[in-house]
């Protein structure tokens, strides 16, 4: 009886810590197999989201832009890694998108690279018939190369050129002079010798202050799965601190992404501190108000009000 009543108990027990049944979210990643688009599936692989009563469905899309727009349709609940000012200017054109977190500040991991036989040494070398890629217009990717441009005075042609492997494949083969890549793809190929380092987004002293990549949904989303949406965040911030924590996640990353442990090793020394993924502030959100400005996201910076609205990071 003694034994009985215990199982009875543990089984109390354990429906009162474990949920019975998960909610769905659907959640848009740029990027599959980065460290900062891997934070859902490792979390989800890890039991953290099951833990707050989530199964996700994880959908990859080919950049930032691409995220923006199946956001906008409802398609999805939640999108990770969106270009901020391509947000701030859709939001200005009316778009139902609202900003609930940030997912990358300073962009330490974004760099651009030319193949080794390339007469390029640094990204200022650029010409004007020279041409630089990113990934989908509005991405982060797309406004770090603008920012070149600008920062540098170079007359080069942005060109977009979809996701990591597609663009160096287009790097590779001649069809694009600069290629675009995030940390630690290609890292491998460039400890070879078989690609040049030209410039990182973080050269430029602008960009190591903003919140350059934010996680966004669709208003309607926000107005009825707010508390979905937080229980997502908190899963969100745990795996983060787990990734950070336990020397056994770079065996389980590597699995999942296929990217040599020792690229990996390297990534988390040289371009991806845990303070790049915070996600409770906006940083240098002036500062992106003047470019979304300059590179016409924006016909005017938002006002006070505007801000307030497009930006709802929930509290923990």
């Amino acid at each position: 009886m003694i034994f009985r009543n215990a199982c009875v108990l543990a089984a109390a027990l354990a429906t009162l810590t474990t949920p019975a049944s998960a909610e769905t979210l659907k959640i848009a990643s740029p990027q599959r197999g980065s460290w900062e688009s891997a934070i859902s599936q490792l979390g989800q692989q890890q039991g953290t989201f099951r833990k707050h009563g989530l199964d996700l469905e994880i959908l990859y899309t080919a950049g930032g832009g691409e995220t923006l727009q199946v956001v906008i349709s409802g398609a999805v609940d939640i999108g990770l890694s969106a270009g901020t000012l391509g947000v701030l200017g859709a939001y200005a054109k009316g778009a139902p998108v609202r900003i609930i977190g940030a997912s990358s500040t300073g962009s330490r991991e974004l760099f651009w690279y030319a193949p080794e036989k390339s007469p390029l040494k640094t990204i200022r070398d650029a010409k004007e018939n020279t041409t630089i890629a990113y990934s989908t217009t509005g991405s982060s990717t797309h406004i770090t190369v603008l920012r070149f441009l600008s920062e540098y005075g170079l007359k080069a042609r942005p060109v977009g050129t979809g996701d990591v492997s597609a663009t160096i494949t287009q790097a590779m083969s001649g069809q694009v002079d600069v290629g675009w890549s995030v940390a630690p793809f290609n890292l491998d190929a460039l400890e070879k010798g078989q690609i040049r380092l030209l410039a990182k987004a973080s050269d430029i002293a602008r960009i190591r202050g903003q919140t350059i990549r934010v996680m966004i949904t669709n208003a309607t989303n926000l107005e009825q799965k707010k508390e979905l949406i937080v229980r997502y965040l908190r899963g969100y911030r745990e795996t983060v601190d787990w990734m950070y924590s336990d020397p056994a996640v770079v065996n389980k990353y590597a699995e999942f992404s296929g990217i040599p442990e020792t690229a990996v090793r390297r990534m988390l020394n040289d371009f991806m501190p845990k303070e790049s993924l915070q996600m409770d502030r906006i940083d240098g959100l002036a500062d992106s108000l003047q470019d979304a400005v300059q590179f016409k996201f924006l016909a005017a910076p938002l006002t006070a009000q505007q801000l307030t609205d497009v930006i709802q990071i929930p509290a923990n």
